[in-house]
């Protein structure tokens, strides 16, 4: 039998349970930095996911200029324990330095592609119900707005096409690939 047999399956579940998780505290923390309506139901689903683990951590680390700078770091501890994990079930041992480190690449990565995919989304949506309104659209809005709107007042829409949210997204994988890759190479001459 193949040793990567249940390791694989292994090493997918807790990419998702941990990803996910990490994902949704982030997404608090860039809510909150983006003013976002905590009205919203969405929003109401990321603050009741997320307050067991804060309210806690938030004694510990208090927050910095009014910003929740907890959740950040609960977001970047939930990649750490994942990539500990992964290292673990992969056979390379304990090594909680290379995953906290490891981490900090996870983190950019996840941050840029919650702007990338939020876009995407939103454009896909304008397509489908332009005229549509749901809780998810106006938390995407609030998030996407703030790189967009720039843009958009720069690059005005030809032809009654808004190319704002191309150019980006266009912006957000370069900034992917110049910024990931050295800091991820960085962290590897570390270790």
């Amino acid at each position: 039998m193949d040793s990567n047999y249940l390791s694989d399956p292994l090493v997918f579940l807790v990419q998702v349970i941990f990803g996910l998780y990490a994902l949704v505290v982030l997404l608090r923390f860039m809510l909150q930095l983006v003013r976002a309506d905590f009205y919203n139901p969405l929003s109401q689903f990321i603050v009741k996911a997320t307050t067991p683990v804060l309210k806690p951590l938030r004694r510990i680390i208090p927050g910095v200029g009014g910003k929740d700078v907890a959740s950040l770091v609960l977001a970047w501890l939930v990649l750490a324990i994942e990539m500990l994990l992964v290292l673990l079930i992969g056979g390379q041992g304990f090594m909680p330095i290379a995953a906290l480190l490891l981490a900090i690449p996870e983190l950019l990565t996840l941050s840029i592609n919650i702007f990338l995919y939020g876009i995407l989304i939103m454009v896909i949506l304008s397509w489908v119900n332009p005229a549509g309104h749901n809780p998810a659209m106006s938390i995407l809005h609030a998030l996407t707005e703030p790189l967009v709107r720039p843009v958009r007042q720069t690059i005005k829409p030809i032809g009654g096409i808004d190319l704002s949210p191309m150019v980006v997204m266009i912006g957000l994988v370069l900034l992917k690939m110049l910024l990931v890759p050295p800091v991820k190479g960085l962290i590897l001459s570390l270790l």
